[in-house]
Formats: C-alpha cells, sequence, structure tokens
C-alpha cells in the first residue's frame, strides 16, 4: 500500500472500528496488567494481572471503538458535505465526537470535550503535516550549496567511427589490402 493511502469512506468506518477496538484492547491489557500486578499481594500477583486484564481490557477496546468509529463517521460525513479531503475534517470530527461522548454531562462539560477533541486534533493533524514536509523536504535534492557551472553541451547519439590497432594497420600493410586504403599492386590492377 503506497503511504498516506486511506480505504473509501464507508469502508474506513468499519476500519476505524477495529483498529481502534485493537488498540485499545492491546494498551488496556499492557496498563490493566501492570495495574493488577502492582496492586495484588506478593502470592497471587500474576493470577490477579490476568484476571484484571479478562475485566478491563474489553472495557477500554470498547471505549477506543465507540470514539475510532464516531470520529470516523463524521470525518465521512464532513468529507461529503465540504466536498473535500483535508486537516479541517479531521479537526471539527475530533471536536463534535469529543461533544457527543460528552453529551450526558450536560452542555458545559460536552462543550468543554468538544473543545478539548478539536484541539487535540489539531495538534495531531498540525504535527502530521511539519512531519510530511519534513520528510518531504529531505527527500528533495538540495541544489543550494552547488556553484553555478557551465551546462555542458548535449551528448550527440552518433557512434564515433571504429579505430584500427597499430598492429591491425602494420598488418594490412604488409598483406596489401586491410589498411583502409588499396595496396600498391592493387592500384596498379585497377589502372591496367
Amino acid at each position: 500500500m503506497e503511504e498516506g493511502y486511506r480505504d473509501p469512506c464507508p469502508y474506513r468506518i468499519i476500519d476505524d472500528f477495529g483498529g481502534a477496538f485493537a488498540m485499545g484492547a492491546i494498551g488496556g491489557a499492557l496498563w490493566h496488567a501492570g495495574k493488577g500486578f502492582k496492586n495484588a499481594p506478593p502470592g497471587i500477583r500474576f493470577r490477579s494481572s490476568l484476571s484484571a486484564i479478562k475485566a478491563r481490557a474489553p472495557v477500554m477496546g470498547g471505549n477506543f471503538a465507540a470514539w475510532g468509529g464516531m470520529f470516523s463517521t463524521f470525518d465521512c460525513t464532513l468529507v461529503y458535505l465540504r466536498q473535500k479531503e483535508d486537516p479541517w475534517n479531521a479537526i471539527a470530527s475530533g471536536a463534535l465526537t469529543g461533544g457527543v461522548l460528552a453529551a450526558r454531562g450536560g452542555l458545559s462539560v460536552a462543550s468543554r470535550s468538544a473543545f478539548f477533541g478539536g484541539v487535540m486534533l489539531a495538534l495531531i493533524e498540525g504535527l502530521s503535516i511539519a512531519i510530511n514536509h519534513g520528510i518531504a523536504s529531505s527527500s528533495r535534492p538540495q541544489l543550494d550549496h552547488v556553484p553555478d557551472a557551465p551546462i555542458p553541451p548535449p551528448m550527440t547519439m552518433a557512434a564515433p567511427p571504429p579505430q584500427r590497432s597499430q598492429a591491425a594497420n602494420d598488418y594490412g600493410q604488409n598483406m596489401g589490402g586491410f589498411s583502409g586504403a588499396p595496396a600498391q599492386h592493387d592500384e596498379e590492377l585497377l589502372t591496367t
């Protein structure tokens, strides 16, 4: 797959649901494994760690999936409405997702969450643009430090005539023929 490629919009939502769930479940498993190990008595640390993973990792995966799926749904909706795909869609989708997920807390909590969701996505998009710009500028050839040199004339594609070695010339003169010029006795034969 080429870099920067994303699935078309209806499929992107399902892909983001699954990817966000996997990311949340793996991260939740690591987090709750450490937390369960740390908070358990010395004799049952591994069992407590495994129990915490089974109880809490799927919940965290589900929370991530809800956020990722809702974000992707808003992103696809904005792409459809605006008819272009740019960083403003992601920023607005982050704000809408944050606001909708915090709507049960009331208007002030939802507006704060929407603000922070938009700010976080703006930081992520800005960082992504800066990294892509840095990678693109480092891969371009830098010609600023090269002094102005005259441009050589274009090369022609015609091949030079074949060169004969000195041994071939000597052989041709001795044998009376291969030197490129007719030998003397050949000239006499041609004139008579």
